[in-house]
């Protein structure tokens, strides 16, 4: 297997960026408010032919009483128990401080091997101040500058080694499942509740989770990777630069997804961002499941799913053919319906129907409801045929397309949903002259 590198330091000495560089993308929010990067999230990186993941942590806070602060610990925590190797990055223009000594016994204690990184040593002066850390009782100390990548080749040459045997196995077959909505609707919640652990950071706080994470689910008979997104805000409330790169985040996460599932708070019902995120899903051509989250804080009788679905299936119209399950993350309440319904969405998006049974069901229905004439022109639909897209999408080669009304795309649309399933897929129909 691959080996697995985890950045650890305090706060702000420049993890995220070293992490930027490595993975050769702007994945990690970086900025210069302490605290910024609040989950662990993950890249590939590669050096002289040898790939690794990285992992980015929340800087550690000993003994805060800061909510953030101490999920940031306990995910660093978490971070070093899965890393083969750690970084350990302090500050090369500020003496070690109480942190950093923490830090340095919790490296030493983890057994794990591990290098320290001093950050911005940008010039020979920095380089000389970066000595102090050698009070810690440290072997060798690599100075480095993640902003130029000054350093950074020699870093690397020294961490290859330690790394474990393997390559890293790009499993990019395996269904990708997004879970978008908005903040503290449920979504880590949910994705935490099938890991089984704490994944991600849980906090009754919008906005928690600035970060999407990609974590590889095996159980239960299915094989995927979960993406956890941060939540998305209306934009008049997205004021901090951090939360503009989570709203970015979200709309990208979609984009490199095949199935999303839409976590909407039951408490709230669904709203205008919601929309938004299901519209874009839909113009990207993924899959869709509808999952209304927290239904035991809903007072209930008989109807009430059924009303509230009648609602919600008005809200999404035209295309109303989308899953839509009642949750609950918390107590765990039909969550791994959910799972099975995501997994026969993606299962569905690779429906793939011959030209010839095409034609044997849709030509029959075209005969008895054809088209209707338009100024005395009759339009004749020829034959129809599957395009090889990632979307299931559909060509019907006719005499005249352009005179096709939405109202008949509508009706074979609706009749080709009636014979198979595409429960959860934007399906699309393109008319085409012969």
């Amino acid at each position: 297997m691959a080996g697995i590198v985890a950045i650890v330091g305090r706060p702000n000495v420049g993890k995220s960026t070293l992490f930027n560089r490595l993975i050769g993308e702007r994945k990690a929010i970086v900025d210069d408010v302490s605290g910024v990067t609040r989950d662990r999230h993950y890249g590939k990186s590669d050096w002289i032919g040898k790939e690794f993941t990285v992992i980015d942590t929340g800087g550690y806070v000993k003994d805060s009483k800061d909510v953030f602060e101490t999920h940031i610990r306990e995910q660093v925590e978490l971070a070093i128990g899965e890393a083969d190797v750690l970084l350990f990055m302090v500050d090369a223009v500020l003496d070690p401080n109480d942190l950093d000594i923490a830090f340095a016994q919790i490296v030493r204690q983890s057994g794990k091997p591990y290098l320290v990184v001093a950050n911005k040593a940008d010039n020979d002066e920095r380089m000389f101040m970066a000595n102090s850390y050698y009070s810690l009782g440290i072997d060798m100390l690599y100075p480095i500058s993640s902003l130029t990548g000054s350093g950074t080749g020699e870093l690397l040459d020294d961490l290859v080694p330690l790394l474990p045997e393997g390559d890293l196995e790009l499993d990019d077959d395996i269904p990708k499942i997004a879970f978008v909505g908005r903040p503290n609707a449920g979504k880590s919640t949910f994705c935490n509740t099938l890991l089984g652990e704490e994944r991600n950071i849980v906090t009754d706080i919008p906005g928690t989770t600035r970060d999407t994470l990609f974590v590889r689910y095996k159980a239960f008979n299915n094989d995927l990777y979960l993406v956890d997104t941060a939540g998305v805000r209306k934009k008049s409330k997205v004021s901090e630069d951090i939360e503009f790169y989570s709203v970015m985040r979200s709309i990208r996460a979609i984009e490199n997804v095949d199935v999303v599932a839409l976590v909407v708070d039951a408490t709230r019902g669904i709203e205008s961002q919601d929309m938004n995120l299901f519209g874009l899903a839909q113009k990207n051509g993924k899959g869709i499941v509808i999952i209304i989250n927290k239904w035991d804080l809903i007072e209930k009788d008989t109807h009430t799913a059924k009303e509230y679905e009648a609602l919600v299936r008005e809200k999404i119209a035209p295309f109303t053919d989308v899953p839509i399950l009642f949750v609950s993350a918390l107590t765990k309440q039909r969550v791994l319906k959910a799972l099975d319904e995501l997994m026969a969405v993606h299962a569905s998006l690779r429906t793939k129907i011959t030209t010839s049974k095409l034609n044997e069901f849709f030509l029959p229905i075209i005969e008895r409801k054809p088209p209707p004439s338009l100024k005395g022109k009759y339009i004749k639909i020829k034959y129809i045929t599957q395009l090889p897209t990632h979307c299931p999408s559909f060509a019907f080669f006719c005499n005249l397309p352009q005179y096709i009304p939405d109202s008949y795309k509508r009706f074979l649309e609706n009749q080709l949903r009636a014979n198979y399933n595409f429960s959860g897929i934007p399906v699309r129909l393109y008319f085409r002259k012969k």
